[in-house]
């Protein structure tokens, strides 16, 4: 028979999943009791810690976009965790400012912080950069990219509104669990305007290294905006079937009209 602690330890090797964590006594070892701590601090951290915001624009500016800077109404950091309502608000002045800005376009792509900054600053200029192909590909107009602070995905939609796009994509930081600090969400809304319900988005999750990949993101971003802009529709009613062009190597544009709902 094998040994259960190899057993434990192939199985452990599969997933970040605490399993097979061991004993001491009636306790867990020191080393799991030590790495807890450390996933616990990583995450706190991913939460309380701001975005870069400059820096940020700067790579993505890089990249060949244009970006504005917004902010929420939640004025800072602990007024934002502790009121969700004014991170889903645009500050009064932004909203002037996009609107004066605004043209008709395709998509309107929003960075925010959300619960975690660090998977921002990691994840969304590499996405970005695997997107912006695609999107040209399939001459899109894009709106020039919002960098939005202190911000929860609904801000999407007043941005969305203010910009004039049939299409919003709110690249965000996820609320960090004990082994994934640094996870992006993006979140697709058609006909973005303020009091859209969260049924009616989209979502692809843990955009990150050791999670879904930049390529494999932006390809399924685009799978689902080129369905969305088809059918005018976005949440529950678009099916994401972007898994089955992934595997048979097909474009958006050339797969059958996928299910609704």
């Amino acid at each position: 028979m094998n040994d259960p602690r190899e057993i434990w330890a192939r199985l452990a090797g599969l997933t970040p999943a605490r399993i097979g964590l061991g004993r001491a006594g009636s306790g867990l070892p020191t080393r799991e009791v030590l790495r807890f701590g450390l996933d616990h601090a990583q995450a706190r951290d991913a939460v309380h810690a701001p975005m870069n915001a400059a820096a940020l624009a700067g790579s993505i500016a890089a990249l060949g976009f244009a970006t504005i800077p917004v902010a929420s109404q939640a004025p800072d950091r602990a007024t934002y965790l502790r009121r969700p309502d004014l991170g889903r608000r645009l500050d009064p002045a932004d909203m002037s400012k996009l609107q004066a800005a605004a043209e008709p376009s395709d998509l309107a792509l929003v960075v925010a912080d959300g619960l975690s900054a660090r998977a921002v600053h990691e994840n969304a200029a590499p996405l970005l950069k695997a997107f912006k192909p695609l999107a040209e590909t399939s001459g899109w107009r894009l709106a020039p990219v919002v960098i939005a602070s202190q911000a929860r995905v609904a801000l999407g939609d007043a941005i969305g509104e203010a910009v004039k796009t049939r299409a919003v994509a709110v690249l965000i930081g996820e609320r960090p669990g004990l082994s994934s600090p640094d996870s992006l969400g993006i979140y697709l809304t058609f006909g973005p305007h303020i009091g859209r319900l969260d049924a009616e988005r989209n979502c692809i999750s843990n955009v990150r290294a050791a999670g879904l990949t930049h390529e494999k993101a932006a390809f399924k971003l685009h799978w689902l905006l080129a369905r969305a802009l088809t059918l005018g529709l976005s949440g529950v009613m678009l099916k994401d079937e972007s898994d089955r062009a992934l595997e048979s190597g097909v474009s958006a544009t050339a797969l059958p009209e996928p299910s609704r709902g």
